[in-house]
């Protein structure tokens, strides 16, 4: 893919607006709620968004899939594969949320507090109108239109702020989830519109009412072992949570490791973007059976995620204390331990999501979903065997310790798989460095807003390190090199 560095990007740009919107809204809502009611929402806005993917993932991603691998030389087929997927994505966005919105009551005496069923079931009406946004983003993505699913994305990062704080604002924990509902549908009539003018103007033949039929079988086939490992990864994700509230029995802690949960993924969020690339990526040089691409692509993603992500989670780690407290104030104060232990695992859980997505894109979608399905075992039986004796710190133990597993895992295949893998030089430079930022951040100020400086500071370090040790090669900057501007040549 000759513009995997350019589409990066323009995605990682509009990932990194979209998710500080989003850590603007939780900072916003968690103050005016307070940590009790902000632990409510936390409950309902994760349990709906793993409901939601269910629907909003499986086959919308599959859908994606088979549009890159045709775009380029069958572009007659993509009107197929779009209808196909259509019905069968309305057919299970309408029975998933019927029967979340039944299993309200159920689902809310589980986690031991009755009152939350009134906002478990407006909280359903936030399925279809995610399931209908996320369709359109998938869509995009599987002809390579990252550039116009970048400006999707920022256009409903601007939406969610207006709406999830203005009816917070007025309306408490009902008006929050209120503003999820509205602002997908917002951004779902945006993407009617432009599917009409920009998929029509460069592939025409979508606009003939004649279309070969897509295998609703192959589009199923794909889809389900996909859909168990996003929701799989999601309860993982999440499952500590739920449990944390079940077992305390107490909101404050809830609305507490929420925030841990919120901050932690910070990692995570800043290498969405690549997923999103990933798998269209890999499935269209895999089908063209272009293994040095393929392999290529396998290797720049694991020299990213070793350059960037060994800083970003050690700096959340060592500061946990005052990033947690300029989100949510000091109030939050009692999550800063948790979130220490917290970040560390959610940084090994963000190398297996990726990879996750890499051997997807090759067609091995079962791997992943089994390597999750045993996580998530093992993840509920540590949490619920140490949340009661340790509490949220215990939960964030117990999370690390999987994800470690579940990286490792991934690891180890796609080295077997793809024959690439980080070198033994990268690994160890990075493991000194993250040593130093870590006896460093402890010299330098971190106050409440000072330990920005000094994150800063630390980070570009990092990078002097790693280039003073030869772990940095030119190819890694030279996408960032291109963005700079360049003097006309005579």
């Amino acid at each position: 893919m000759k513009n995997f560095s350019r589409a990066l990007i323009w995605l990682t740009v509009s990932e990194i607006i979209f998710n500080a919107s989003g850590y603007f809204i939780h900072s916003v809502v968690g103050r005016l709620l307070g940590p009790a009611d902000y632990g409510r929402y936390g409950l309902i806005v994760n349990l709906t968004t793993t409901v939601i993917i269910l629907i909003g993932n499986g086959i919308p991603t599959a859908m994606s899939k088979y549009l890159s691998e045709i775009f380029e030389t069958h572009p007659d087929r993509i009107r197929g594969i779009k209808r196909t997927s259509v019905i069968l994505q309305t057919g299970i966005m309408a029975v998933v949320t019927v029967l979340f919105f039944l299993a309200s009551p159920f689902i809310a005496s589980l986690l031991g507090d009755p009152t939350l069923t009134p906002l478990f079931r407006l909280s359903s009406l936030i399925i279809p109108s995610f399931a209908a946004a996320s369709f359109y983003f998938s869509y995009f993505t599987g002809l390579h239109f990252f550039r116009l699913q970048a400006a999707l994305k920022t256009t409903r990062s601007v939406t969610r702020m207006v709406f999830i704080i203005l009816l917070a604002w007025y309306f408490g924990v009902k008006g929050a989830v209120a503003g999820y509902i509205v602002s997908p549908l917002v951004v779902f009539g945006v993407a009617v519109i432009l599917d009409l003018i920009w998929t029509g103007k460069y592939f025409p033949a979508t606009k003939k009412r004649e279309s070969q039929d897509f295998p609703t079988k192959k589009l199923l086939d794909y889809a389900w072992p996909l859909t168990l490992f996003m929701l799989f990864y999601q309860l993982i994700t999440s499952l500590d949570l739920f449990l944390v509230k079940a077992l305390l029995r107490n909101d404050y802690w809830t609305g507490l490791y929420n925030a841990v949960i919120t901050v932690g993924n910070i990692p995570y969020y800043l290498f969405y973007a690549l997923t999103i690339i990933l798998l269209p990526a890999i499935s269209n040089t895999s089908s063209n059976r272009d293994e040095a691409e393929t392999r290529s692509l396998v290797n720049k993603s694991l020299r990213l995620l070793a350059l960037v992500l060994f800083p970003t989670v050690t700096l959340l780690s060592a500061y946990s204390g005052p990033i947690i407290s300029l989100f949510y104030g000091h109030a939050y104060a009692g999550a800063t331990a948790s979130m220490s232990v917290f970040a560390i695992g959610n940084g090994f859980l963000t190398v297996f999501y990726v990879l996750a997505f890499a051997v997807s894109g090759a067609g091995l979608v079962m791997i992943p979903m089994y390597v999750s399905g045993v996580g998530l075992v093992a993840s509920a039986a540590l949490n619920y065997a140490l949340i009661p004796p340790f509490g949220i710190v215990g939960s964030a133990i117990a999370t690390t310790i999987v994800t470690f597993i579940l990286m490792t895992g991934i690891l180890i295949f796609t080295d077997r798989h793809f024959k690439v893998h980080i070198p033994l030089k990268l690994w160890v430079v990075s493991f000194i460095s993250s040593a130093v930022l870590v006896l460093l951040a402890r010299l330098l100020p971190e106050g409440s807003f000072s330990f920005i400086v000094s994150g800063a500071v630390l980070f570009l370090l990092h990078f002097g390190i790693l280039k003073l040790f030869g772990a940095l090669e030119n190819a890694d900057i030279d996408p960032l090199l291109k963005l700079l501007p360049t003097k006309p040549t005579k």
